[in-house]
């Protein structure tokens, strides 16, 4: 999935004043008065990171160097993703008293004008761009390597999601919000299936597009078939906005029909859900019966369910596979690989770069995302629904036994326990995942709440109530 990410510059610290919650999603705290206080804790460090990695133009950069005691050094780019990831820490800021509802208008204005002002193509965003003044990449700023402008599926879903959940937040963006997605037409990334030729016509979506071609520019080699993994995000989104069929929803891979090369041999059937031949296909690890993502990594399974309610709506298929992923991927570093801790997902390598971690045997790639012993801490966050008390467990000892956390930006991005390396950096992706998992086990529901009416709940959940898993 090629997803690399470094991270970007120059930034401006956030006010940090306490109010009241701007939406109206009151709910009691979670967990114990000691619980809540702890992750309160995690949650205003995670955002000081945030604020430091969005620039006075109001990009969220992609990652900072966080290894000195002075200022910390932030990269030059930024994604959508990255983007979205700022949108949506700022909402759940304010949602949680740490800035003011004025602050968090002020700061999603800014970004949002900022957002306005991006080169795109077929009404989508670039790949990359400066944090600082909005510019398209066209060279790697750490290397001077070439930047071929990209239209990536995935990392516009992210920015969309961030700008819908800014638009419910504070009410007078939504016209101008609502003027920057009236072209995002997800029917751009769509191949329509074709049952003369489901491997040219699979019904599914591609990777993205190089617009720098006619038409509709080069597409990637390949589609988005595996169904347990982030890019679905784009699929819901789609789905709900009437850009894309529903049935593409059932053109999606649960597993590789047998006998298609993959991890592990499947176990299934074919049903017929909605007029589609479906392979409810399932993978068994540990003797349990999960749908595997593609690589094997935390964040393909459960970024989604942060926004869209995928448990709630679907709890004897989505609900039961997220909660058994997780329950393998800690038997992954606990009992299997003996690590003492646990929870991997792709992250920046402790030494330097940037790497995908997982867990092979529950994803579908041959030869996919290996542990290797860096443990990653928002994989644990992502667990907090399923598994909170070993999240909290496993969290508090990589802060307590590696000096992974600080109270300046929170928790760093992988740590290496075998030789007890800690990464240099924060990544606005991961902290972004962190803050928004915190923000739902302190304040259920106050980022799902653009992805509970509409064409969510009119499309997407009907789709999800109608899901049958194998397992």
């Amino acid at each position: 999935m090629n997803r690399r990410r470094f991270l970007t510059t120059a930034g401006a610290a956030a006010a940090a004043t306490c109010v009241t919650a701007p939406t109206a999603h009151a709910a009691t705290p979670t967990g114990t008065d000691r619980e809540t206080a702890l992750l309160r804790s995690w949650f205003s460090a995670t955002y000081r990171s945030i604020a430091a990695m969005t620039t006075d133009f109001g990009l969220t950069a992609d990652k900072i160097d966080v290894s000195g005691a002075g200022t910390p050094v932030l990269s030059a780019q930024t994604s959508p993703t990255n983007i979205g990831c700022g949108l949506w820490s700022t909402v759940a800021a304010a949602g949680l008293g740490v800035i003011s509802s004025a602050t968090m208008e002020q700061q999603l204005t800014r970004t949002v004008a900022a957002v306005e002002r991006l080169e795109r193509a077929h009404g989508f965003w670039f790949n990359w761009y400066d944090a600082r003044d909005g510019s398209l990449l066209t060279a790697w700023p750490e290397s001077g390597d070439t930047v071929r402008p990209f239209l990536s599926t995935v990392d516009n879903a992210w920015l969309v999601t961030g700008l819908r959940i800014a638009a419910y937040a504070a009410p007078a963006l939504r016209p101008r919000i609502a003027a920057l997605l009236a072209d995002a037409d997800w029917g751009y990334f769509y191949t329509p299936f074709d049952p003369a030729d489901p491997v040219t016509g699979p019904g599914q979506l591609r990777g993205g597009f190089w617009p720098d071609k006619p038409g509709k520019g080069e597409p990637t080699g390949h589609h988005y078939g595996a169904l347990n993994t982030e890019p679905r995000m784009a699929s819901y989104l789609g789905i709900a906005d009437r850009s894309l069929p529903g049935e593409h929803y059932w053109h999606m891979f649960r597993t590789l029909p047998p006998g298609m090369g993959q991890d592990q041999e499947p176990e299934g059937a074919y049903v017929t859900i909605d007029g589609v031949r479906v392979w409810e296909g399932h993978y068994t690890h540990r003797g349990r019966k999960l749908v595997p993502t593609w690589g094997g990594s935390m964040f393909e399974a459960l970024m989604v369910p942060l926004f869209v309610p995928e448990p709630e709506w679907s709890p004897r298929s989505w609900g039961t596979t997220h909660r058994r992923y997780v329950r393998s991927q800690i038997e992954h570093g606990l009992i299997e690989e003996k690590y003492g801790s646990w929870g991997f997902s792709p992250a920046s390598i402790p030494e330097g770069g940037y790497r995908e971690y997982g867990v092979d045997a529950i994803g579908m790639m041959q030869g996919g995302y290996h542990s290797l012993g860096v443990v990653t801490p928002h994989a644990s966050f992502l667990a907090l629904p399923q598994a909170p008390s070993e999240a909290l467990t496993n969290l508090t000892a990589l802060a307590h036994d590696f000096g992974a956390y600080d109270d300046r930006y929170g928790f760093r991005d992988s740590i290496d326990v075998v030789t007890g390396r800690v990464s240099d950096f924060v990544l606005a992706l991961d902290q972004g995942m962190i803050a928004a998992a915190l923000a739902q086990r302190l304040r259920p529901g106050l980022l799902q709440a653009p992805f509970r009416t509409g064409g969510f709940q009119a499309r997407v959940r009907p789709l999800l109530a109608k899901e049958r898993f194998s397992i």
